[in-house]
């Protein structure tokens, strides 16, 4: 069994954008991900009204060496460096399993 280090590129944007995230991911060297649904914590009064926003966390396990290429990728094109477009951030991993490369 091959040793691979990977990381996990936890990456959380608004309802609709995680599409974008995976291409923009899949085109710097990712493979997949995994979509979930989400709503943040933080409250926002809109005209009086509470409003939970909802949001997209797109998970990419991604090789050790490509991780910094996808994360570069990230922040220019979904424009993660400015207010408001979404968050980013990468997880050291321990141990993967279930992963097999084709042959």
């Amino acid at each position: 069994m091959e040793l691979v280090n990977y990381k996990l590129i936890i990456t959380v944007v608004s309802k609709g954008k995680a599409e974008k995230v995976l291409d923009v991911a899949h085109k710097a060297g990712s493979v997949g991900g995994t979509i979930l649904f989400g709503h943040g914590a933080a409250v926002r009064l809109l005209l009086g009204i509470s409003v939970e926003p909802e949001k997209d966390i797109v998970l990419t396990l991604i090789d050790q060496d490509k991780a910094q290429t996808v994360i570069d990728a990230l922040v220019k094109d979904m424009k993660l460096d400015e207010p408001h477009k979404g968050i980013a951030f990468v997880v050291s991993l321990d141990q993967v399993v279930g992963l097999y490369k084709d042959a």
